[in-house]
C-alpha cells in the first residue's frame, strides 16, 4: 500500500503524547546559560531620554544589561523596510517596545531585574486608531490604488446603490508555544540558535546583520515549533537578535523565552481594517460596480504589512466577478505593536468585506443571500478574469456550492429557522453557506523555491531534510509520505530532521500554505534522483531498460528478478553508486507586476464552502455556534487525517476572530486584554456538536504534489459562515426592517451583537 493518500498519524504524535518531543525550551543547556529579560515601554509614543539600569544591576543574580549600543552590528533590524531598531534608541513607538534586555542567573532574577530598570520619556501624542491614522496620513507603506474598468460610471447607472462601513479586529496568535530563543556561541565567531521559528533562514540573516558577520557564521536549527499562525514568520527574529547580542556581549549562551504577558504585549497581531465601500447592483443582485477603501491598522511599523494588504486586495473579490471595481488600501502606523503575518495573510480581511457586500444586497432586496452569491459568481469560460488580470481556470465554485447545498439540507433548514424565528420572540436563528476562494502561492515570487536532501543509508533507512519547519501541521509527515512512496518502501522507513539553515540555505518561510506544495515536491526530486541512480544500476545487473525497473513494497524489481530495497542499496554502494541526493522545486506559471498589482502571482486556487447555522439571545447578545458542514477542495489528500484536523482547526480559529477574540487597546495604548484572563480563545466547548467535514474529491488541476491542494489556510475563511448567520439571526430580530443592512461589528461579541440589535431597533423606529 502506498504511503501517501493514507491517514497516518503525526511523525511526532508518539514523542508528544510522551512528553519525549524537544523543543527549543527543552534543549539541553550548557552550564555558562544565562538568562535574558525584556525591558518594555511602559508609554506608547515619546523620546527616550535616559535608561538608568543601576537598580536593577544592583539586584541579585544580575550579570548585565544589554541595550542599543551594545549592538555591534547594525542597529536596525534587517526587516525589508529597514524602520524597526533592534532596540528602541532614540524614541519608543508603542506600549512593550524592547529597549533592551536584563541578563541574569536566572530566569526569575532577570525578569524581576527588567522591571526595575528605569526608563526617562518624554511623551509625545499618539495615534491610536485608523480614523486618526487617515487623517493625519500617518502611512507606514504609501497607500496602493488597483482599479479595472470605471467604477465610478458604473456606480452612476447602477439600478441600485449601497453604502456601507464595517470594523474588523485583529487577532493574537495565541500558539501554545511562546517566543523563544537559545543562543550558543561557537569557536571563530560562529554562533548557534535555536529559534522556534518558520523562517530559519531569515532568523539567520538577521542575526548575522546585527552582529556585523557574514551569514555563513550562523547556523539556525529549528527541530519543530509548537503553533505558529504567522506570528513567527518575522517576529521570533526579534528574540533570536536580542539573545545573540547579549550572548555577543557576555560571551556566553543566552536564552530568552517570553511569558504570555510579554508575548502578548510585544508581539503584533492579525491586523485590524476599517473599510468604506459604494456598491452598485441590479434588480437580481448581480455586482455592476464597486467602490472600495480598505484602512489597514499596520501597528508602528511596516514588518510584512506590505504583502498582507496586497492579498487583501487579491482577496476582495473571493469567489466573485467584479468588473469595474477601484479598490483603494492605506496602509496605516499607529503606535502599537508591529502586526504581522496571521494564517490568511490579508485573506480572511478581503474575503469578509465582499461577504459583508453579498449579505447587504440580499437582505436589501429581500432574496436568498445564496441565490445574490450564487449570481455573483466566476464563471468558467467567461466572467473568469480577476480584478488583477489572472485567468481562474479551475472554477469549481458552483457544482461544489451546490453540493454543499444539498448534502448540508440548506433549503429545509432555511425554512425551518425561519419558522422557529417566527415562533421564538428571544432566541433567533440565523443560517448562511459562504464560499471560499484562495490563491496558493507567495505573492512575492521570489520565495515559491524549494530545496530539500534525501540520503538512503546502507541498511536501507532513509533521511529526508527540507527547508520548511514542522509546526504541528504535518509537513513532516506529508514529506515522508511522498519520499516514501518515490523509493518504494514503508513509511516507517523514512525519518525526516530539523530544519536547519547549514543544510538548506535561503529556504523560504513555512507560510502561504505553501509548505508542502515547496518542500515535499523538492524532496521528491532528490528522492527520485536516488531512485533513478538505483535504477539504472539494476538496469545493468539484469540487463534491461531503467524504465523497466519498478520500486515498491520495499523493494526493487526488474522484469527477470525482484531485490528487497536495502539488498539494492548495499550492492549499489559497493558499485560506487550515488546513494543520496539534493531536490530543488520552483513554482511555474506565477508572475506579476508588484507596481501595478496585476498578473499570475498564484499558481493555483484551493476552493471550499461552509455552511453554519446559529443562535443569538436577544436579550443578552450571546451566541453560540449550532451546526457547521464544511466542504473542502483538498485536491488528492496527502494524508486526509491530518487535512481534516487542519479544516477543523482552521474553521475554529477563524470562528474565534470573528466571535469572542477581541483586542482592546485603551486610550493610553496599552493592550488592555493581554491575557487568558481577558482575551478569549474558542474552548471545548465552543464546538458544535454537529461538526462535518467533507472533501471535494478531485485531483488539483495544476501539476502539485500528488495532485494535492493546500488546507493550512484556505479553511479559516470558511469561518465567515459564522458570521455571516450571526449577521442573518440579528436581521431576523426586527422583521419590521427587513431591507435594512445589518452593521455588525467583527469580533461578534455579546456586546456587539447587542450593538446591532440596537442599530436595527433604532432604524425601525423602536
Amino acid at each position: 500500500m502506498n504511503a501517501a493518500g493514507q491517514s497516518r498519524f503525526h511523525e511526532s504524535a508518539q514523542a508528544q503524547v510522551a512528553g519525549a518531543a524537544t523543543y527549543v525550551d527543552d534543549i539541553t543547556e550548557l552550564k555558562s546559560t544565562l538568562y535574558a529579560a525584556p525591558i518594555m515601554s511602559k508609554i506608547a509614543h515619546g523620546k527616550l531620554v535616559s535608561i538608568d539600569c543601576a537598580a536593577a544591576l544592583a539586584m541579585p543574580g544580575v550579570v548585565g544589561v544589554v541595550l542599543a549600543r551594545d549592538v555591534p552590528g547594525e542597529r536596525m533590524l534587517a526587516a525589508f523596510a529597514g524602520d524597526e531598531p533592534v532596540f528602541a534608541e532614540h524614541s519608543v513607538q508603542h506600549v512593550g517596545q524592547v529597549m533592551g534586555v536584563v541578563v541574569a542567573k536566572t530566569v526569575m532574577q532577570a525578569r524581576r531585574a527588567a522591571r526595575r530598570v528605569v526608563c526617562s520619556i518624554d511623551q509625545l501624542p499618539a495615534v491610536l486608531d485608523v480614523h486618526t491614522a487617515l487623517r493625519e496620513k500617518s502611512y507606514v507603506l504609501p497607500p496602493v490604488l488597483v482599479k479595472r474598468g470605471d467604477a465610478a460610471a458604473a456606480l452612476a447607472k447602477a439600478a441600485h446603490t449601497l453604502h456601507g462601513k464595517l470594523e474588523v479586529g485583529g487577532q493574537e496568535h495565541f500558539y501554545l508555544e511562546g517566543q523563544v530563543a537559545y543562543v550558543v556561541p561557537q569557536e571563530q565567531n560562529q554562533w548557534a540558535v535555536y529559534s522556534s521559528t518558520q523562517h530559519p533562514g531569515e532568523v539567520q540573516h538577521w542575526v548575522a546583520h546585527a552582529l556585523g558577520i557574514a551569514n555563513h557564521a550562523v547556523r539556525v536549527e529549528c527541530r519543530r515549533l509548537g503553533g505558529g499562525f504567522g506570528g513567527k514568520e518575522t517576529q521570533a527574529g526579534h528574540l533570536a537578535v536580542w539573545a545573540a547580542v547579549a550572548a555577543h556581549k557576555l560571551n556566553c549562551p543566552i536564552k530568552l523565552r517570553l511569558d504570555r504577558d510579554e508575548d502578548f504585549m510585544i508581539t503584533g497581531k492579525r491586523h485590524p481594517f476599517a473599510y468604506d465601500y459604494t456598491v452598485g447592483f441590479d434588480d437580481s443582485g448581480r455586482i455592476t460596480g464597486l467602490k472600495l477603501m480598505m484602512a489597514v491598522n499596520c501597528g508602528f511599523s511596516a514588518d510584512l504589512s506590505g504583502p498582507v494588504a496586497d492579498r487583501a486586495i487579491f482577496h476582495a473579490d473571493n469567489a466573485y466577478f467584479l468588473q469595474d471595481v477601484e479598490i483603494a488600501s492605506y496602509r496605516l502606523k499607529t503606535h502599537t505593536q508591529s502586526h504581522t503575518a496571521f494564517r490568511g495573510f490579508g485573506g480572511p480581511q478581503g474575503m469578509i468585506v465582499i461577504e459583508s457586500i453579498m449579505g447587504d444586497i440580499a437582505r436589501v432586496l429581500g432574496a436568498d443571500p445564496l441565490d445574490v452569491r450564487r449570481r455573483n459568481l466566476y464563471g468558467v469560460d467567461e466572467r473568469n478574469t480577476t480584478h488583477y488580470g489572472m485567468t481562474i481556470e479551475d472554477n469549481i465554485l458552483a457544482p461544489l456550492l451546490s453540493k454543499l447545498q444539498q448534502t448540508s439540507s440548506y433549503d429545509v433548514r432555511r425554512a425551518r429557522i425561519s419558522q422557529w424565528n417566527a415562533a421564538s420572540p428571544v432566541i433567533k436563528r440565523g443560517i448562511a453557506i459562504t464560499p471560499v476562494k484562495f490563491g496558493i502561492s507567495f505573492t512575492a515570487t521570489l520565495f515559491n523555491q524549494a530545496g530539500a536532501l534525501v540520503h538512503v543509508y546502507l541498511d536501507g533507512s532513509v533521511q529526508v531534510n527540507h527547508g520548511g519547519t514542522e509546526m504541528g501541521q504535518g509537513l513532516n509527515t506529508k514529506v515522508a509520505q511522498i519520499v516514501a512512496d518515490e523509493l518504494g518502501v514503508a513509511f516507517e522507513r523514512v525519518m525526516t530532521t530539523a530544519s536547519d539553515t547549514s543544510k538548506i540555505p535561503n529556504a523560504s518561510a513555512t507560510a502561504a500554505s505553501a509548505g508542502t506544495d515547496l518542500n515535499a515536491r523538492a524532496a521528491q526530486y532528490a528522492a527520485r534522483t536516488v531512485r533513478d541512480n538505483l535504477a539504472q544500476f539494476v538496469s545493468g545487473l539484469d540487463n534491461c531498460g531503467a524504465g523497466a525497473v519498478r520500486f515498491g513494497g520495499g523493494h526493487i524489481s526488474s522484469p527477470s528478478r525482484s531485490r528487497a530495497f536495502a539488498e539494492v542499496v548495499k550492492l549499489a554502494y559497493a558499485n560506487r553508486i550515488q546513494l543520496w541526493s539534493d531536490g530543488f522545486y520552483r513554482t511555474p506559471k506565477i508572475h506579476y507586476d508588484k507596481t501595478t498589482l496585476t498578473g499570475r502571482p498564484f499558481y493555483y486556487f484551493a476552493y471550499g464552502a461552509a455552511c453554519t447555522e446559529v443562535a443569538i439571545d436577544t436579550l443578552t447578545g450571546e451566541s453560540r455556534v449550532l451546526k457547521v458542514d464544511i466542504l473542502q477542495d483538498a485536491g488528492c489528500s496527502i494524508n486526509p487525517a491530518i487535512d481534516i484536523g487542519q479544516i477543523e482547526g482552521g474553521f475554529v480559529q477563524g470562528m474565534g476572530w470573528l466571535t469572542t477574540e477581541q483586542l482592546v487597546w485603551n486610550d493610553q495604548g496599552v493592550l488592555s486584554t493581554h491575557a487568558p484572563s481577558t482575551y478569549k480563545i474558542p474552548a471545548t466547548g465552543d464546538i458544535p456538536e454537529h461538526f462535518k467535514v467533507d472533501f471535494w474529491h478531485e485531483a488539483n488541476r495544476e501539476d502539485n504534489v500528488f495532485g494535492s491542494k493546500a488546507v493550512g489556510e484556505p479553511p479559516f475563511m470558511l469561518a465567515i459562515s459564522v458570521y455571516e448567520a450571526l449577521r442573518d439571526a440579528v436581521g431576523a430580530a426586527s422583521p419590521a426592517s427587513p431591507s435594512q443592512p445589518v452593521v455588525l461589528r467583527a469580533p461578534a461579541t455579546a456586546e456587539n451583537v447587542l450593538a446591532s440589535l440596537g442599530g436595527l431597533q433604532a432604524a425601525d423606529g423602536r
